[in-house]
């Protein structure tokens, strides 16, 4: 029951973030039961409805990731002081976070349903009855097995990706024996334990150490039992300070951008000969392999590279003398650049795929078709959301950090202008960058 209180206590705007989850999967659900209408109306054409299933697992994934941003910025699911006591401690508030993602998937999938059976005919008495009946495969009986099994794929995947995300972990750091094979450090059971070689060259370090104590008036101390000397031990690398930490950048930069490279390079190779048949989402010809494997190296390529390009924007901000905005807005880029990179680069390469789509499908004889519609608002609308789903995530993070900066007397409005003017620079350095590979890789499809 405390459960349930947690989950319908939310504020709005977490009852929105769970509806944007729950209208992405029924959007995919739609398209997945569309995918086997396709198939009950056409048997003969097995290879064309499997590459439609194939289509489907990028709204899935996209979905999935969807679910698993809101799932981190649900506030009632957070572990608090005091929540262990009454029974919810962090395995509870994880399994609420899967049961959360469960129900608001489970939800869009029946909605997908009873759209789907609607627009087939068989569910009467609101308006489009039957609208869809042509590609739908009207008047033929559902599969239950098969109807179940496309329901329940973006339900299941979305828990099972909450629950390990989410999963606790052990707050206390492993403690490893750290050995030292200088003669000179005291270890428990060694020789400067007290042990009978004591007063080999380890003796004579301890008598000068407890000289040089004795002389300054404090006894010297032996050593706990199982403790190195920690004059002999190097400093932990957690032990930076804070302002060492926001400049550490993000690996993969330069495979990211291999990465994009050989995409583009893989595409402009597969344009030399145009493919026979014409390339769409129902009829892959042999020769477009090299143009989809193109089009997957550049997007894993601009997902890599945004979180290193997002700190490097922090940094360009902070250049050439910056005053207190620039530097809090460049400062809170490098600190935030792999949180809000991965995102933004989803939505980039989305963007770029968008573009080489609409290049693609710009002639009267490949109408872009409902369900392809449907497909790219379902991903790019999942790309965005994530995108400022994250950005609240970011913004629950820096709360402590903007409290000390009101209570030490900043104006809110420069706080405001240091989030807006970290947007601008974010759109001003990915909107041309998006545009040149999109650009680029569609090049190819026009010739």
């Amino acid at each position: 029951m405390l459960d349930l209180r947690l989950t319908r206590a939310a504020r709005p705007a977490v009852q929105l973030r769970r509806l944007l989850v729950a209208a992405a999967s029924a959007g995919t659900g739609f398209l997945l039961l569309s995918c086997l209408g396709y198939a009950l109306k056409r048997p003969e054409a097995a290879g064309s409805a499997a590459l439609r299933l194939a289509w489907c697992v990028v709204p899935v994934a996209a979905t999935v990731y969807l679910a698993l941003a809101v799932a981190r910025t649900d506030p009632g699911t957070r572990p608090r002081p005091g929540l262990s006591a009454i029974g919810l401690g962090p395995a509870r508030l994880m399994a609420v976070s899967a049961l959360v993602t469960a129900l608001s998937t489970t939800l869009g999938s029946l909605v997908a349903l009873s759209l789907f059976l609607h627009l087939r005919g068989d569910l009467t008495g609101l308006p489009f009855d039957g609208a869809g009946a042509s590609f739908l495969a009207a008047g033929k009986s559902l599969p239950l097995a098969a109807t179940l099994t496309l329901l329940a794929v973006v339900p299941v995947v979305a828990t099972v990706a909450v629950a390990l995300a989410l999963r606790p972990s052990d707050p206390r750091p492993v403690v490893r024996p750290q050995r030292r094979y200088l003669p000179f450090v005291r270890q428990a059971g060694g020789p400067a334990a007290g042990g009978p070689t004591a007063g080999g060259r380890t003796g004579e370090v301890e008598a000068a150490g407890g000289g040089g104590a004795a002389g300054k008036g404090t006894p010297a101390a032996a050593a706990p039992a199982g403790v190195i000397d920690p004059r002999f031990t190097s400093p932990s690398p957690t032990d930076k300070p804070d302002d060492e930490g926001a400049g550490d950048t993000p690996a993969g930069l330069p495979w990211a951008v291999a990465l994009v490279a050989a995409g583009l390079t893989a595409q402009a190779y597969a344009g030399r000969t145009p493919p026979t048949p014409a390339f769409t989402f129902t009829t892959v010809p042999t020769g477009a392999g090299l143009f989809l494997l193109g089009w997957l190296l550049t997007a894993v390529g601009l997902v890599l590279a945004a979180p290193g390009l997002t700190h490097l924007c922090g940094r360009l901000l902070q250049c050439a003398r910056p005053g207190a905005l620039r530097l809090l807005a460049g400062r809170g880029l490098m600190a935030e650049a792999t949180r809000i990179g991965r995102p933004l680069g989803i939505l980039c390469a989305v963007t770029a795929a968008g573009y080489a789509v609409t290049t693609l499908y710009d002639s009267p004889g490949r109408p872009f078709g409902p369900l392809s519609a449907l497909g790219a608002l379902v991903v790019a609308g999942c790309a965005f959301a994530t995108l400022l789903t994250v950005a609240v995530e970011t913004r629950q993070g820096r709360a402590e950090t903007t409290d000390a900066l009101l209570r030490l007397g900043a104006p809110a409005t420069v706080l405001r202008g240091a989030a807006a003017l970290r947007a601008l620079a974010l759109l001003a350095f990915f909107a041309p960058l998006t545009l040149a590979i999109a650009a680029l890789a569609a090049f190819p499809l026009t010739r």
